[in-house]
């Protein structure tokens, strides 16, 4: 039977009142979709909204074109997906085997608090399937909740977009929630490498990436877990 992937994306495109464009970081989606795919899974994409997902301009200038990122971009198959995502309401824990955040700034908006991605987060690690998120998108566990009630970043090892790497980018006032520190509000153990060097964390079912570098090697730790 081949394994079946969420990917949940963003559907937040606008950098708070900066007037510039945010959304999801095409790279992130990119690697971690041809991982699965070329291992065999099924994938199903899911939003906030449905739809089209916004994909973050700067993510599109040529040094931050990957080889899967370019793939991507000659793929009609995955392009008509990522334009009709299945809102996020709509979707099922039980029906995946494994569930992926693909991060960019849009889900510090459009998915730090979302109910529905909490329940689906905490109905999948409840049922012994794996979540996994990159970059920004590790805000979707801040208040995402274990078995016995506790948070379930609680004295786990974590990682996500470093404050010092938000800095770097200019928007550590413009975002409503700094990644680091909501996790280690939540109580994780927050790891990191240098600026943008490849940094994934695994703690029990969770798989954390730190940043674009890090997003194959953290969708080939979720492969890991699946096999």
């Amino acid at each position: 039977m081949s394994k079946s992937m969420l990917m949940v994306m963003t559907s937040h495109e606008l950098m708070g009142d900066t007037g510039k464009k945010t959304g999801m970081w095409l790279e992130e989606f990119a690697s971690p979709y041809y991982a699965f795919k070329d291992a065999g899974y099924s994938i199903t994409l899911a939003s906030p909204m449905g739809g089209q997902v916004p994909i973050d301009p700067n993510s599109l200038e040529d040094d931050a074109m990957t080889d899967d990122a370019i793939r991507y971009t000659k793929d009609e198959l995955a392009r008509s997906a990522m334009a009709a995502t299945i809102p996020l309401e709509d979707v099922r824990a039980e029906e995946f085997d494994a569930v992926f955040y693909p991060g960019g700034h849009g889900p510090l908006w459009d998915l730090s608090d979302n109910a529905h991605s909490i329940k689906l987060i905490e109905d999948t690690i409840a049922s012994g399937k794996p979540v996994g998120a990159v970059c920004h998108a590790p805000i979707v566990l801040k208040d995402v909740k274990a078995a016995d009630g506790e948070l379930l970043v609680k004295g786990k090892s974590v990682t996500g977009f470093t404050n010092s790497e938000e800095d770097a980018m200019g928007l550590t006032d413009v975002v409503p929630y700094l990644v680091e520190d909501e996790l280690v509000k939540s109580g994780g153990t927050f790891e990191k490498a240098d600026n943008f060097a490849v940094k994934v964390c695994t703690d029990g079912l969770l798989v954390t990436g730190q940043n674009p570098p890090s997003s194959r090697p953290a969708a080939d730790a979720l492969i890991a877990l699946l096999n």
